[in-house]
């Protein structure tokens, strides 16, 4: 090809490339319009789930401060733990991240501040997976929309779950990369989905990866059937080749998160736990049915999908609802504020606008009413490997995220699909149901476009999609008392315990009247959507309008559909000023700065005031013994559950020596009386960081080991499991009686990741260190020379020491860091490489064939 000719072939490119360029930049536009004025003003959001762990790995950001290192181990929460699921970062990445900073608009200069760049994120991927299905701009533009406002979304930035939504937006444009691959794209499929791949795992949800996965086989094997059926069979081993290719090198590149997170996974309670029910039983392997199917959507709950507040929306005091409080009567109103107080008395919490199946909510899973009738027509009038692909997955995902309420299901996925029993909260699967169905919607809708007058001459299809549609909001806004029960299966549990008490029966209708409103209204509003939606088509059908005018209008209504109910979850109200965001999110209290004027470098703090194993404030400014993680080691998980949440328990108070050998020196306890300050407890009797252990006791297994716990004089007396010995010999390590005893032992450095001690004893002796025990990773060095590290007490280190002074240093510095940073570094060359190719052959004017 001659330059003259790829110089042509570029400018009608660029050309053609105004209307996607004028798309991005509206794309931007709106996300930043959704978050106008906060954004502007410099008001920021608190957000409970990230101050709940805001002080998470707080002595690590301190340390990287002031030195410079990268630590990947903290002391900050529940004695200690590795960071490779709080804030995993790796050098290797450092490029990756400067990249997706930059096409995120928000480097070199911040053009997309706050969340808005996250917005802007999702609507450009799916726009991306639209045109790899070669939808035009326009269109392309409509399902960006109806993907990135979904409801569940906009809840998930209002909540925290940020990583969760970084991972969700580099989806849909890494599903792109396969669609191409599969038309016979492979380098150009290839390269765009081990690109987004790497961002995907990079943001460090594999929980989003691993069910988006499903959809993904579901792909592949539409695209199998169709090649069978066109006897191309080896076009699609060839782009099934690409794509394993590519995963393997998105992989490769987030080598160091994906393996260290797989190895700290087997130590957590993602891994199961070393105790069971008896001494001989096996470990359990993953989390318990009860924890991952927590919170299941229900079955009915399903209609959110239709109308948001189908279930009360999200849970909150219900009489906070002023609106809804209006449509009663003032004796109504009076009965209803006297079972409120009856409710708080009796649970600690007023009546729950929510009155679904989980244990509470930030909000529903809300697609659009009109997105949900086209998916219903594409069902029918969309043809190809990719309508099933995406029915498929949308079912999938929707009965899996009935938990509890599908046992036999969830249970088939739990038992025997790997990993299923790794994730907990079912109920957030139905990701994958927002996507599959604005995707399938404007498939469906380009199907009306291309030709109106084909769907009259369907009445069952379309008539089946307005009945399940506007027909279902119709009976649901004439009667939402019937059509639901309108109340939980706890609160028609507790009403059962009432019924003859004085008033109970009339406060109960008065409830039903209010939640009736509630779900009326709402869904008054779904048909009021569907019907100026199914106005818009009827005038393109009449040829009033264009196919262009068609798109924008129905864009502009599904916007605004989309957008008022996001509005009730994630506001401008919600956004305050940047120092109370901070002061809310890192509480300090006289308690706190009394015991910062202890300087030693090694005590432990346990805060009884606050939920102490689900609340990481206290890590922010103390070595907390508490802490909040969805991953804690599993050990840890052991002792919390079996001594130390015996705390506030007068029957069975928790061991004070478990207390000691985890150098608890203070207490935060609760304020005795409301409006006053926590108060501290000084523990006097706390072992110190480390202590010599004049015998040893050998356990039999984990669960003889936690028994003993409670009745051994743990200062003395340490207790090891047979199977954590290794070449340990107890009986030599025993201090003779009537022998005198010269042993002392001296902290001199503690820092992340690093700590010092000085030894000095009269004979080999087992030095007890109150560190918590992690397998992989930890060197210790004793005058330099390497030894092994031991388990001892269920969930501390050991160390035999020998006779007379030494310097003991132990490192977390794990070999496998090392050796995956340099596959990764070695993989994103190969990405690179690819891209560079992919470009080449573009600027060259060259296509790909089949």
């Amino acid at each position: 090809m001659h330059l003259k000719d790829i110089l042509a072939s570029w400018r009608t490119r660029l050309s053609s490339s105004f209307p996607t360029v004028g798309f991005i930049a509206l794309m931007a536009f709106l996300a930043l319009a959704y978050f106008t004025p906060a954004v502007f003003e410099g008001r920021e959001l608190f957000q409970h789930d990230v101050a709940g762990a805001s002080g998470t790995a707080q002595d690590v950001r301190d340390h990287h401060a002031q030195t410079g290192e990268t630590a990947y181990w903290t002391n900050s929460l529940f004695g200690g733990m590795p960071m490779y699921q709080i804030s995993p970062s790796y050098p290797s990445i450092g490029l990756l991240k400067q990249v997706q900073d930059l096409l995120t608009l928000q480097w070199p200069l911040n053009l997309l501040p706050g969340y808005s760049w996250l917005l802007f994120a999702m609507m450009v991927g799916f726009f991306i997976f639209m045109r790899a299905l070669r939808v035009r701009p326009l269109p392309a533009w409509l399902g960006a929309v109806m993907w990135t406002f979904s409801s569940y979304f906009i809840i998930l930035i209002q909540a925290g779950h940020i990583w969760k939504l970084m991972t969700l937006a580099f989806i849909p444009p890494t599903i792109a990369g396969l669609v191409w691959a599969y038309r016979g794209q492979w380098l150009k499929g290839g390269v765009v989905a081990a690109f987004f791949a790497s961002w995907q795992i990079m943001s460090n949800h594999v929980q989003m990866s691993y069910y988006f996965g499903f959809l993904m086989l579901f792909f592949a094997v539409g695209y199998l059937v169709e090649a069978l059926r066109e006897h191309q069979l080896r076009r699609w081993l060839i782009a099934t080749a690409t794509m394993l290719a590519a995963g393997a090198i998105a992989l490769a590149i987030n080598g160091s998160n994906l393996y260290h997170t797989y190895q700290y996974t087997q130590q957590t309670m993602r891994g199961g736990s070393a105790l069971s029910q008896g001494a001989s039983a096996a470990p359990s392997s993953g989390l318990d049915k009860d924890y991952i199917t927590q919170w299941s959507y229900g079955k009915a709950e399903t209609w959110t999908l239709l109308v948001p507040n189908a279930f009360g929306g999200a849970s909150g005091a219900l009489l906070s609802n002023q609106e809804a409080l209006a449509s009663l009567e003032p004796l109504e109103r009076q009965q209803l504020e006297r079972l409120n107080q009856f409710w708080a008395q009796q649970l600690g919490q007023p009546l729950n606008h929510y009155w679904g199946d989980q244990p509470f909510t930030s909000g529903p899973v809300y697609v659009g009413a009109f997105v949900l009738l086209l998916f219903l027509l594409g069902c029918f009038i969309v043809r190809g490997p990719i309508k099933w692909a995406l029915l498929a997955g949308t079912v999938l995902s929707i009965v899996l995220s009935w938990g509890h309420n599908l046992m036999w299901l969830t249970d088939l996925f739990i038992d025997y699909v790997p990993l299923y029993n790794k994730f907990r909260t079912v109920s957030s699967i139905l990701v994958v149901a927002e996507f599959t169905i604005p995707a399938l919607a404007v498939l469906a809708l380009l199907e009306f476009a291309r030709d109106p007058k084909a769907l009259l001459r369907r009445p069952v299809v379309l008539s089946f999609a307005g009945v399940a549609t506007l027909g279902v909001a119709l009976l649901i806004a004439l009667m939402p008392g019937t059509t639901f029960s309108l109340l939980s299966e706890q609160e028609q549990g507790i009403y059962r315990l009432m019924v003859g008490q004085p008033g109970v029966s009339e406060a109960l209708a008065a409830l039903k009247t209010m939640r009736a409103d509630i779900v009326r209204s709402d869904a008054i509003r779904s048909v009021i959507v569907l019907l100026l939606s199914i106005g818009v088509c009827y005038l393109y059908y009449r040829e009033r309008i264009t196919r262009s005018w068609l798109f924008a209008l129905l864009g502009v209504i599904t916007l605004s559909d989309l957008w008022l109910v996001d509005k009730r979850y994630l506001n401008d109200e919600h956004f305050i000023d940047g120092a109370v965001v901070e002061r809310m999110a890192h509480p300090t209290t006289s308690a706190d700065l009394e015991i910062a004027q202890d300087t030693d470098p090694h005590y432990r703090v346990l805060n009884l005031s606050v939920s102490t194993f689900n609340d990481a404030t206290t890590s922010y400014m103390h070595r907390s013994a508490g802490g909040y993680h969805a991953a804690k080691l599993s050990r840890y998980q052991d002792l919390i559950e079996h001594q130390l949440s015996r705390l506030g328990d007068t029957l069975r108070p928790a061991n004070p020596d478990v207390l000691n050998m985890l150098d608890i020196r203070y207490l935060i306890l609760p304020p005795q009386q409301r409006g006053a300050a926590p108060r501290v407890a000084h523990n006097a009797d706390a072992f110190g960081p480390a202590w010599f252990a004049d015998n040893i006791i050998v356990a039999e297994d984990a669960y003889e080991e936690m028994e003993l716990l409670g009745k051994a004089n743990l200062k003395s007396t340490a207790i090891m499991e047979r199977s954590a010995l290794g070449e340990l010999l107890p009986e030599a390590l025993h201090v003779a009686e009537g022998l005198g005893s010269k042993a002392s032992v001296r902290l001199e450095s503690y820092v992340p990741g690093r700590a010092v001690y000085e030894t000095d004893t009269d004979r080999e002796r087992l030095l007890v260190l109150s560190e918590v025990y992690y397998p992989d990773g930890w060197q210790l060095y004793i005058d330099g020379a390497a030894a092994p590290i031991y388990r001892a007490n269920y969930l501390l280190r050991a160390v035999k020491v020998p006779a007379g002074v030494h310097r003991l240093e132990m490192v977390f510095d794990p070999e496998s860091i090392h050796t995956t940073e340099l596959v990764s570094r070695l993989a994103q060359g190969l990405l690179a490489l690819g891209i560079l190719l992919w470009l080449l052959l573009g600027f060259l004017g060259q296509r790909q064939v089949s």
